[in-house]
């Protein structure tokens, strides 16, 4: 009797266990809550990591559709502020490969810090803060899926758990800035986080980030190695050095950010045409008898509807009938998907047609911008080497740049009434009275080769970074006379 008694307890309890350890397995913050002990997740306010590898510049492909160029990366350091929702990241860089673009020189080292904190995110050059918010959704993606952050972001958001080959896959939303499924090994550490995340060009960006090699640092565990895709192409692959829990991380949002709000300068370039600045990227806005031309609507959303608001300020009652794009790289097609959103037709490289369908057919699901909200189909043209835009009154031709190492596809516009140059990244002025480099830059020889070999005669060049200058400048600075 007793026996039986203690074989109907036995088996009563067992089932108790099964039951609690099904439902431990079909919990997602069960799951979460034990992958937050084993990585010593609990107690982490803050971790600091440094770190060296390779890397690429996302976004700024030789080609359009190749992978992003390479770049070496002899020191990396991130700041994770989980408590406030921000991060730092401070790193120096150089080039891999000649061809492609990027902020960085073609020979040398560059030094950049870029931070986000809530709503906003800077970079830093110097001591000098410049509000960066076309990176937000970048940067706030990049703390929420770091080891300990995909955890803590799972936890606090509605969470759904799936199993496939022995892993643990956790999948949550981020209202707004990106969706991420976690996966969870039977160790508790995060392996692998598959995310995708708005971008300006690509719409729904597919990100892959694999953790491995974790080690123990202070009862919290990371990993020793760190890979990263995006967009299908390689963007980061760090071996870590040395990880801090908990290290001090004041990373305060700039007073100049707090308040920052995109500004549109327009400085008359001659009678109908306007120089559009007033940020790191410009635009040309070009009037003719019943229409406009607008040179490049760069950067994201934000950018465009300024440039765009301005443009209809200059001219009231003119559409925006085309959009003139210099060449693919991020920086320069952000605001494509903007400016069609409002009808305007885009006219790009023939070799970048192909790849621009593709891409901004694809939408921003998460982030809904102007173009899915307009409803509205891009329509692209293509520009094989040449083309005329304008009429008798006001000639505008788009011309191929050739043999250039910055891109393929990469156009420049002539006006040959005003004798106005307009350019993207093959010139950049630097500050008035620079005196030129002792070695010239190959971009902007490339540029003076193609004015050659076009029998162009520019009076002065609008450049879609920096000032508007005399033509002189750019013939100084590669050491001839105009």
């Amino acid at each position: 009797m007793k026996r039986q008694s203690f074989i109907r307890c036995f088996t009563a309890a067992g089932a108790a266990l099964l039951l609690a350890s099904c439902a431990h397995r079909d919990d997602p913050q069960a799951v979460l809550q034990e992958a937050d002990r084993a990585m010593g997740g609990s107690n982490l306010k803050t971790l600091r990591y440094t770190a060296s590898g390779s890397g690429a510049s996302f976004g700024q492909a030789y080609q359009p559709g190749m992978a992003w160029p390479r770049i070496n990366i002899p020191a990396y350091t991130r700041v994770f502020d989980y408590d406030n929702g921000a991060m730092q990241e401070d790193a120096t860089r150089s080039r891999a490969e000649a061809t492609g673009g990027s902020g960085l020189p073609l020979s040398g080292e560059q030094r950049a810090t870029a931070a986000a904190r809530g709503t906003y995110a800077w970079n830093v050059a110097g001591t000098a803060a410049s509000a960066a918010p076309f990176a937000v959704d970048a940067r706030v993606h990049d703390l929420w899926t770091s080891p300990h952050g995909v955890i803590k972001a799972a936890l606090k958001n509605k969470s759904s758990l799936r199993t496939d080959g022995g892993k643990r896959l956790v999948s949550f939303s981020e209202s707004g800035r990106f969706s991420a499924v976690a996966f969870i090994g039977s160790d508790g550490l995060v392996e692998r986080v598959d995310s995708l995340v708005p971008n300006p060009v690509l719409g729904d960006v597919p990100t892959t980030t694999l953790y491995s090699g974790y080690r123990d640092y202070g009862g919290v565990k990371f990993p020793t190695r760190i890979q990263q895709s995006q967009g299908g192409y390689p963007v980061l692959d760090l071996q870590v050095n040395e990880v801090q829990p908990n290290a001090p991380a004041a990373i305060d949002v700039p007073p100049a950010v707090q308040s920052y709000a995109e500004r549109v300068v327009a400085d008359k370039a001659a009678d109908g045409v306007w120089f559009l600045g007033g940020g790191s990227h410009n635009s040309v806005l070009i009037e003719m008898t019943d229409h406009l031309i607008l040179v490049e609507s760069p950067l994201y959303d934000g950018r465009a509807a300024a440039v765009l608001a301005e443009a209809r300020r200059l001219a009231p009652g003119k559409p925006v009938r085309w959009l003139v794009n210099s060449h693919h790289h991020f920086d320069h097609a952000g605001g494509v998907r903007g400016a069609a959103a409002e009808g305007a037709t885009v006219l790009v490289s023939e070799q970048a047609r192909p790849w621009f369908e593709r891409v901004l057919a694809t939408p921003n699901s998460i982030n809904p911008d102007a173009l899915a909200r307009s409803g509205r189909k891009v329509q692209l043209v293509g520009v094989n080497g040449r083309r005329s835009m304008g009429d008798a009154n006001r000639p505008v031709e788009v011309i191929m740049i050739g043999d250039s190492n910055h891109a393929q596809g990469f156009m420049m516009v002539w006006l040959p009434k005003e004798r106005l140059l307009i350019e993207a990244d093959a010139y950049t002025p630097g500050a008035p009275n620079t005196p030129p480099p002792a070695q010239p830059n190959a971009n902007n020889v490339n540029l003076v080769n193609n004015i050659d070999a076009m029998k162009l005669n520019p009076e002065r060049i609008l450049p879609l970074h920096g000032r508007m200058v005399p033509a002189a400048e750019l013939y100084t600075a590669v050491g001839r006379r105009s």
